[in-house]
């Protein structure tokens, strides 16, 4: 087991990391306040192939492992974990394709992702959030037997207005319940599909976030992932492939609010003296770094595992709630040190604040994580 980056990884990381300092940290304010991808910044972080990165190389992705891929995450975070939370989310709607598809749903589904295109993983709906059996979405089988039509509504969902193509939850059963659920792709501009309202959101403002409304939209059965009832176990199995790259950009934010509230507490004078001479502050300062390290070795220890085609649901499970747990924790005492000037815009640690909750939400909230992981280990 080694984490050292080797020598191809540490020239991915300098090129992202180069990329975030020129074409994202300068618009990160913009971004926060407008709600909006800078204009053009998606094509360049597509010409980098970071939309692509879990798409597997005989299907025109990257296909990179996961420890680089969460480092990747890492640097887009330290810049902006809304534009970061863009870039993973084609992860998170690969995997279901990438779990279950066959050759011609891989090949017709990552070639639009490939043309520079976002992808998008509709799961939530307004009464179903931890509980994925409740999907009330339906998928009625056509007379026909060769399609479906979908009825139902989306929620929280991440790159909604801009994805070209979307893995879609509904439930095939009359009665619901998990053993109905079924994933389709769903191309945008399908007739009985469309786009609700835009969510205004506390953090990760520049991610885009909107319902999903399916009225009688037709999918053809080719469009159908597995089997009728797969769904679930689908949803869960890319939920757990996701989850080490929430762990991953929660450490970039808190590695981000780390360096910042650090270098502040260096020029900071109080009682004639910088505060990082105080003891309160150094003890806050040294928590801070052994959180931000001890978050990062569990995020890299649970791709490490995904990589060697181990077990790792409860290693994944176990690096989202901490890596996000720390993450929450870093920014609020980052704020904390900067003090009033930590509270407002004019630095960027209140922003981190924000964009860090979310971070114990989607994806699987951390209490449930914590169910997960004490049913992996007692049971």
């Amino acid at each position: 087991m080694d984490f050292a980056y080797n020598d191809e990884q540490k020239e991915i990381i300098r090129v992202v990391r180069e990329l975030v300092e020129k074409e994202i940290v300068p618009y990160t304010r913009e971004m926060d306040e407008t709600g909006k991808l800078h204009e053009g910044l998606l094509s360049k972080l597509a010409a980098q192939g970071l939309l692509g990165v879990a798409i597997p190389e005989e299907f025109g992705g990257i296909g990179l492992d996961a420890v680089t891929i969460g480092a990747i995450y890492e640097e887009l975070a330290k810049g902006c974990a809304g534009v970061a939370t863009t870039v993973a989310a084609n992860a998170l709607a690969s995997y279901p394709v990438i779990i279950s598809g066959n050759d011609d749903q891989k090949k017709r589904y990552f070639d639009i992702i490939n043309k520079d295109s976002l992808a998008a993983f509709a799961l939530t709906e307004p009464g179903t959030g931890s509980d994925a059996g409740s999907v009330s979405t339906r998928a009625v089988k056509t007379a026909d037997g060769k399609g479906y039509m979908l009825n139902g509504t989306k929620c929280f969902i991440t790159n909604g207005a801009l994805a070209e193509v979307f893995v879609v939850f509904a439930n095939t059963r009359k009665t619901g319940g998990i053993r109905g659920l079924t994933a389709f792709i769903v191309r945008k501009g399908t007739p009985g599909f469309t786009v609700g309202k835009a969510e205004n959101k506390m953090g990760i403002r520049a991610s885009n976030t909107t319902e999903l409304i399916f009225q009688d939209c037709y999918v053809p059965k080719e469009n159908r992932l597995g089997r009728e009832g797969h769904g679930f176990r689908i949803a869960m199995d890319t939920l757990d492939a996701a989850r080490p790259f929430v762990g991953a950009v929660s450490v970039g934010i808190a590695e981000a609010a780390f360096q910042a509230c650090c270098e502040y507490a260096k020029v900071r004078v109080q009682f004639g003296k910088p505060i990082a001479s105080f003891e309160m502050v150094q003890s806050m300062i040294a928590d801070m770094a052994m959180q931000v390290a001890g978050a990062r070795l569990l995020v890299q220890h649970a791709c490490w595992m995904k990589d060697q085609g181990m077990e790792f649901s409860k290693e994944a499970a176990i690096a989202k709630c901490n890596a996000s747990d720390v993450a929450m924790n870093v920014t609020t005492n980052a704020v904390q040190v900067m003090g009033g000037y930590g509270y407002i815009k004019e630095y960027p640690v209140e922003k981190y604040m924000r964009d860090a909750k979310i971070m114990q939400i989607y994806e699987g909230t951390n209490q449930i994580q914590r169910l997960v992981i004490a049913n992996k280990t007692l049971y």
